[in-house]
């Protein structure tokens, strides 16, 4: 197996297992302001976008040092997977809930597997192709922005419906 596709295999694995204990990091934390900026503080889909945003972020932190050298595009890459990834959380909640007119805990689960798996299959078809090397830096502050979004937000939520509980 190559190097990028087992760090993929790995990734994905770590970012379905810590993204799912970070579900419950705030209320285990008994709502610790610092946990809320990075874990779920409520059930609303922005809130549940962080499942996969810090935990690949954080991943992308560790795999990339290790990468860049076999696959320059690795950054950009990143950064590409983890805004796909964590848009397509609420692209896909959406669109079931449209069409059924209510969620359900197991099609929840289903986008987060489902988000994390178009997260890290962007990662490695863009990894392998530099298609978006040139693009880093517009990726990186992009990803940078969604993070700085998440602390604000978390705490100070517009009153649009990506901020509200689904429950």
């Amino acid at each position: 197996m190559n190097q990028l596709k087992s760090y993929s295999i790995t990734g994905i694995v770590f970012v379905l297992v810590l993204g799912t204990l970070s579900h419950f990091f705030y209320e285990w934390s008994d709502n610790n302001f610092i946990v809320g900026l990075f874990a779920p503080v409520s059930e609303s889909p922005w809130e549940h976008m962080k499942l996969l945003f810090f935990p690949m972020l954080l991943y992308s932190l560790f795999a990339i040092p290790l990468l860049k050298d076999s696959f320059p595009c690795v950054i950009s890459a990143y950064s590409a997977g983890i805004l796909l990834g964590t848009l397509s959380i609420p692209a896909i909640f959406y669109t079931y809930t449209g069409i059924l007119g209510y969620n359900l805990l197991a099609l929840d689960i289903g986008t987060f597997v489902l988000s994390v798996l178009i997260a890290f299959y962007s990662v490695y078809r863009l990894s392998l192709s530099n298609r978006i090397q040139n693009h880093s830096s517009i990726l990186c502050a992009a990803v940078c922005l969604l993070g700085i979004s998440f602390m604000i937000f978390s705490y100070l939520p517009p009153g649009i419906a990506l901020f509200k509980s689904s429950k």
